[in-house]
């Protein structure tokens, strides 16, 4: 009979998975490769979004006649307008910091040569000395051109109130409650002026940050959990035998 204690060590490994780590290392396995997967997509997304920025960067300006237009196959396009301001229903949407001051968001409805809204969002203006005090930011009256870019409205913030009526102060560009509030039928995206129309707000629009390698970044740590449980898996499946199992 073989001695055990002289039997090279690999020669008495066995493999043999027990139920409540094999059950664990399912359960790590499935999820963060889900997870990866979920930031694989993400990022795929975003990188998308990327070249369309970058496409739209490059492509001929565009005239918008009508607010019914696609907004996603028209998102970061620039775009050409004629039509006139309807200072009755501006807002100023709050919470927007630019150079490290407060102030708002000037987003004012404007009528399309052929009777339909569209928000444009004619740029920055400083907060007052007091809350209480809202900047003047009148648009110009009469038939204009506008210049800008079709965008998307940015991310909700937290709201401290219910929003009021129009001609106030909103805390989101949220454009079904703006459309609701103002009667007027808007499309899902806004435009983002560009140029200076000598009116004292600030049309720095800063470049999307559209995070695709931080996405890559999770995928690769997600990833890199399923392998490690698979390895801790393997690691403790494998059983050294004595003398006594053979």
């Amino acid at each position: 009979m073989t001695n055990p204690i002289a039997s090279p060590l690999f020669a008495r490994l066995r493999f043999r998975p027990t139920l409540w780590p094999t059950v664990a290392f399912v359960i790590l396995v499935a999820t963060t490769v889900s997870l990866g997967n979920w930031q694989r997509h993400r990022a795929a997304e975003k990188e998308a979004l990327r070249e369309q920025l970058e496409r739209s960067g490059r492509e001929p300006v565009i005239e918008l006649h009508a607010a019914s237009a696609d907004s996603a196959g028209l998102r970061y396009r620039s775009v050409r307008a004629a039509g006139a301001f309807d200072a009755r229903r501006q807002m100023l949407i709050d919470n927007k910091v630019h150079a490290g001051r407060a102030g708002f968001d000037v987003v004012t409805p404007f009528k399309l040569t052929n009777g339909e809204y569209v928000l444009v969002d004619r740029g920055w203006i400083a907060q007052l000395a007091t809350r209480a005090d809202l900047p003047e930011a009148r648009p110009p009256s009469g038939n204009v051109i506008v210049e800008g870019r079709i965008n998307l409205p940015p991310s909700r913030y937290l709201e401290l109130a219910a929003e009021k009526g129009e001609g106030s102060v909103w805390q989101n560009l949220d454009i079904a409650r703006i459309a609701k509030a103002t009667g007027l039928p808007l499309p899902p995206f806004i435009i983002e002026q560009t140029g200076d129309a000598q009116d004292g707000l600030v049309r720095d629009w800063p470049a999307p940050d559209f995070g695709v390698e931080r996405h890559e970044s999770y995928m690769v740590q997600w990833y890199s959990l399923a392998l490690l449980g698979c390895v801790l898996w393997l690691a403790l499946s494998w059983r050294i035998l004595s003398g006594n199992d053979e």
